[in-house]
């Protein structure tokens, strides 16, 4: 049995009006044709749905019954087709976020708030983790999107990498920050907060400053630069930090102490947006990416105007 939602609808019509004069303008077809209908209707399901005595119809008592049916499935299609036309204005759906250390705290969820601020049916998980345990969440296709350090190359998941070199994070009234840039010179001997020990960051720290031939005091080992900016803030060390880290709190936070200085040589840093490889992201996946990007150069140029090049 195949039935059609125009022979639905129209049936509904010659219910609700008692005629297939009226029925056919309501509908905007021609009596003859809903009569066609209405009868190739009655053949589908096998039985008389309407007792057509004197030029009028009365329905059957299956007639009442399929219309309880008949409302039924046009009122879920209704429902359907304005839950759809929400997602394609992307005013309800989920969105799954995983976002690293560094981002989760000001600069993902301020630009999560700023995203979501005009749909308020969309359903959010946003969680933190470690960079190598975010790369198994997406290749596993558990979240939608995340920000993470740049990992490997791996088909199952697609990346979009930022390069974004680390800086130095020191007090605002330390006689260092009167100089535009910091070399590890400038820090020989002092104290540092890194991160521990096998991290890619605290590793490209120590290759500049052994390539300079320069010794550095470790004070703090960290698992994450935020926890870190406390004892910066009271003059205990400096730091090394990654350019997430410094823009989210303090170029965000103007009341800071703290202030910010290029460090050369370089200490090389590269964040990504990363999603599932083997599936076909969502509009609202889509969108939010687009917005990640945009918020992501955006910060590149802030951070390049207060540090410089």
């Amino acid at each position: 049995m195949n039935l059609s939602i125009r022979q639905i609808a129209t049936f509904r019509e010659v219910m609700r009006s008692g005629s297939i004069s009226q029925a056919a303008r309501s509908v905007g077809r021609t009596q003859p044709a809903v009569s066609a209908m209405i009868g190739t209707l009655e053949d589908a399901l096998g039985f008389a749905l309407f007792i057509r005595e004197h030029g009028k119809l009365t329905p059957t008592p299956e007639a009442q019954f399929f219309l309880e049916e008949c409302d039924a499935i046009l009122a879920r299609l209704d429902r359907t087709k304005d839950t759809l036309r929400r997602m394609k204005t992307l005013e309800t759906g989920t969105l799954r976020i995983a976002c690293h250390p560094a981002a989760s705290s000001r600069f993902l969820p301020g630009l999560l708030t700023r995203f979501l601020a005009d749909k308020p049916e969309v359903e959010t998980a946003f969680i933190m983790r470690s960079s190598g345990v975010i790369e198994d969440l997406i290749a596993s296709q558990q979240y939608d999107l995340a920000l993470a350090e740049t990992p490997q190359p791996r088909a199952s998941i697609r990346q979009v990498d930022f390069d974004m070199d680390h800086v130095c994070i020191l007090r605002q009234d330390d006689p260092l920050a009167a100089r535009d840039e910091l070399t590890p010179a400038d820090l020989a001997d002092r104290p540092l907060a890194l991160l521990f020990d096998d991290h890619p960051a605290t590793i490209a720290t120590d290759a500049v400053f052994r390539a300079c031939a320069i010794r550095y005091r470790r004070r703090f080992e960290l698992r994450t630069y935020q926890s870190g900016l406390p004892f910066v803030e009271e003059g205990l060390c400096y730091m090394i930090c990654d350019l997430i880290t410094a823009y989210s709190q303090i170029h965000q936070r103007p009341e800071s102490n703290l202030t910010i200085r290029r460090f050369r040589p370089r200490v090389h840093g590269s964040i990504s947006i990363l999603s599932p490889g083997y599936t076909t992201p969502t509009l609202l996946a889509r969108s939010f990416h687009q917005s990640l990007t945009e918020a992501l150069h955006q910060m590149q140029r802030e951070m390049s105007e207060v540090v410089g090049g």
